[in-house]
């Protein structure tokens, strides 16, 4: 028999989404993001991204149902996101999925938001490598890890964050520059007219008795931030095409570095780009250029699967469902800070014991 239709439902931060897959193939999905609701505060707010979940969460799943040529009774199991993030968000994302999976008799599985991004390129390019190494770029997270079956086996951190994410130094500078939230994009669209030489921002963490996996953006945020400000100190304009291409470069030098030489030290023949930050281009084409110098293979997943999405939900828990793992217990909660080790994530809430 054939695997069942799985529903992935995503909500940990500002977008809310859906998602349908069988057997690695994905059928359709839908997404609907509040960030223009915190674009005026210069960041998310979680009330606001909750609020905007309960909202959005039905009319998603059905728009997702509809691309896919689906009825709700075609669904054989839902996954949904169980950490890390926002946790208001998180708690609605979790109660519309324990509702689904009951209302439908199907089992329910928890996943963590990051082996979710992993996945996301097994939609577009078929089962991951065994081993492969990953790097996950995002707004939250900056990580290096050796992957090896991502639905069975514990995931190997090489390196993460020590302080600010390559995302978050994105939205921290733009907020410098004068640029829009969310900074990624727009230090992106900024970057094309500018020279990516024109100003020596550090490389962190890249020097010989630095950690050879791990990153640090807290001290290039603050370069930018600086330079911006001395510009302004003598009454001069910011040259703010040079600082985003320039900013844009040191991250994507810094990132891709470190990947391949990942690559190297494990003896590993694939890179897999995941996250948010995957979706930068300069990012892509430093790690294109990279690999194939290298002999490195590259794999990063279209655009619109890099961001947050329901089908990569869904794609981790087809891959668990076809794996034979272990459904969520009834009492499944969330973990709004858990760590990547498996790609389930079956946190149950533990009520406190009452004084005597």
């Amino acid at each position: 028999m054939s695997s069942p239709v799985v529903l992935g439902i995503e909500s940990s931060c500002d977008e809310t989404g859906a998602g349908l897959v069988r057997e690695g193939r994905l059928l359709g999905h839908a997404v609907a993001s509040s960030m223009a609701e915190h674009a005026r505060f210069g960041g998310v707010v979680p009330e606001i991204a909750a609020r905007a979940h309960v909202h959005s969460f039905t009319p998603v799943v059905h728009e997702a149902l509809d691309r896919a040529g689906l009825r709700m009774a075609d669904i054989g199991a839902v996954a949904v996101t169980t950490g890390p993030g926002l946790s208001g968000a998180l708690h609605v994302g979790l109660a519309g999925a324990k509702t689904l999976a009951y209302s439908l008799g199907v089992p329910l599985y928890g996943v963590h938001h990051l082996a979710g991004h992993v996945a996301a390129d097994t939609l577009e390019h078929g089962p991951l490598p065994d081993p492969c190494m990953v790097l996950i770029v995002s707004g939250g997270h900056t990580s290096l890890l050796l992957v090896r079956d991502l639905a069975r086996d514990p995931i190997v951190h090489l390196g993460d964050t020590v302080d600010d994410a390559a995302g978050e130094c994105f939205d921290k500078a733009a907020r410098v520059l004068g640029l829009p939230y969310p900074g990624g994009p727009a230090i992106d669209r900024t970057a094309r007219d500018g020279d990516p030489h024109a100003v020596a921002f550090p490389r962190p963490l890249t020097g010989p008795r630095d950690s050879r996996h791990d990153f640090s953006f807290s001290g290039l945020k603050t370069a930018a931030a600086r330079w911006a400000e001395r510009h302004r100190a003598r009454g001069a304009a910011v040259p703010v095409a040079d600082g985003a291409a320039a900013l844009q470069e040191a991250v994507a030098d810094v990132l891709t570095r470190k990947a391949v030489a990942a690559c190297r030290e494990y003896g590993v023949a694939t890179l897999v780009v995941v996250g948010g930050v995957a979706a930068n281009s300069r990012v892509r084409a430093l790690a294109e250029e990279r690999c194939r110098a290298a002999g490195i293979a590259l794999r990063v997943p279209p655009p619109r699967l890099c961001t947050d999405n329901g089908a990569m939900i869904a794609a981790v828990g087809d891959l668990l469902v076809r794996a034979g793992a272990a459904p969520a217990p009834l009492d499944v909660s969330i973990d709004p800070s858990a760590p990547l080790v498996h790609a389930a994530l079956h946190p149950v809430a533990r009520t406190p014991a009452r004084a005597a």
